[in-house]
């Protein structure tokens, strides 16, 4: 018994007829029909009804047809296996990062250290990785150009987007230590109100940072007005600390950069900074990806890190 015979004998079930079979498995007519009769000689059971107009299984066809199947299956099941173990060895990631992503540490690991392991395990797997904003990577991910994505969350995951949250951290404006924030200050925090007018320095439109700001002033009432922008938050600070304006990061960015500068706590409301892992609702396409992404929630499983100054610059939502 051969699983061709298996094959050609169900496809003449579900077709009903010999002809459709045929075309169906791009088999001729005739090749089918001697496969079929070898598989009933070897068994000794007629297991087609060929009288009628269409071909339908006999008795004996019927209880051999479910086992016919199963077995055809199970080969299948087999392949499919072999496909992904093939694919885990020598299959191709795409990975996204917010600038910064990739030395920050989330929930007890950092990303580098996981694509090290990772790489160490399976070495012929190709990992391509990239930086870019968070809206641009979200959509990325979407249309199938990314596999995962390390992202600043402005709001809620887009629709086809599953998400987990590995640093969550308050945002804080950063002034020079003489600037009239400080003065008017409660228990060193500040209403988001107070900044209405002021000269922001902020991360760049399509950020989870920006996203956040922008979503809470307009909330407010008010656009926030924006004179610099750059891509890390060391960076938003330095220019704070030259009193060009205030610096809007998440809390621990102004750590050990510049003397006489403060980090007031905006309140009313307070607004957090969210960095996570992000991938395609269905999972991703390949097997290796797959296996990194298991790896990857495994080791952020501990979730935000929330200890000011616990991530490195750069990590604030991009």
């Amino acid at each position: 018994m051969e699983l061709g015979q298996l094959r050609y004998f169900v496809a003449v079930v579900e077709e009903g007829g010999f002809t459709r079979a045929g075309a169906r498995l791009h088999v001729s007519q005739p090749g089918v029909s001697a496969q079929v009769g070898q598989l009933e000689r070897e068994l000794g059971l007629r297991l087609l009804d060929r009288s009628g107009r269409r071909v339908t299984p006999t008795e004996a066809g019927e209880a051999v047809l479910s086992y016919a199947r199963a077995a055809l299956a199970a080969v299948e099941g087999i392949r499919r296996t072999a496909d992904e173990v093939r694919g885990l060895l020598r299959g191709r990631v795409s990975i996204g990062l917010i600038p910064g992503a990739a030395g920050a540490v989330m929930g007890g690991s950092d990303v580098v250290g996981v694509l090290g392991d990772f790489h160490d395990a399976h070495p012929q797997v190709e990992i391509a990785l990239a930086e870019d904003t968070s809206e641009r990577m979200l959509a990325a991910l979407r249309q199938g150009g990314l596999d995962l994505a390390v992202v600043g969350l402005g709001g809620e995951p887009p629709a086809g987007i599953s998400v987990q949250v590995v640093i969550n951290e308050p945002l804080v404006a950063a002034v020079r230590s003489d600037d009239p924030l400080v003065r008017d200050s409660t228990d060193g925090g500040i209403p988001l109100a107070a900044l209405r007018g002021r000269a922001l320095i902020s991360l760049p439109r399509g950020t989870g940072l920006r996203g956040v700001l922008e979503r809470a002033c307009a909330e407010a009432g008010f656009a926030p007005r924006v004179d610099f922008e750059a891509a890390a938050p060391g960076v938003l600070v330095r220019l704070a600390a030259r009193g060009l304006g205030v610096a809007v990061v998440p809390a621990g960015a102004e750590s050990g950069v510049a003397q006489g500068l403060a980090a007031l706590r905006i309140t009313e409301p307070a607004l957090h900074g969210r960095v996570a892992l992000a991938w395609p609702a269905d999972g991703p396409a390949g097997p290796a990806a797959r296996e990194l992404l298991e790896q990857l929630r495994t080791r952020f499983a501990a979730g935000a890190a929330p200890a000011a100054g616990s991530v490195g610059p750069g990590s604030g939502g991009p």
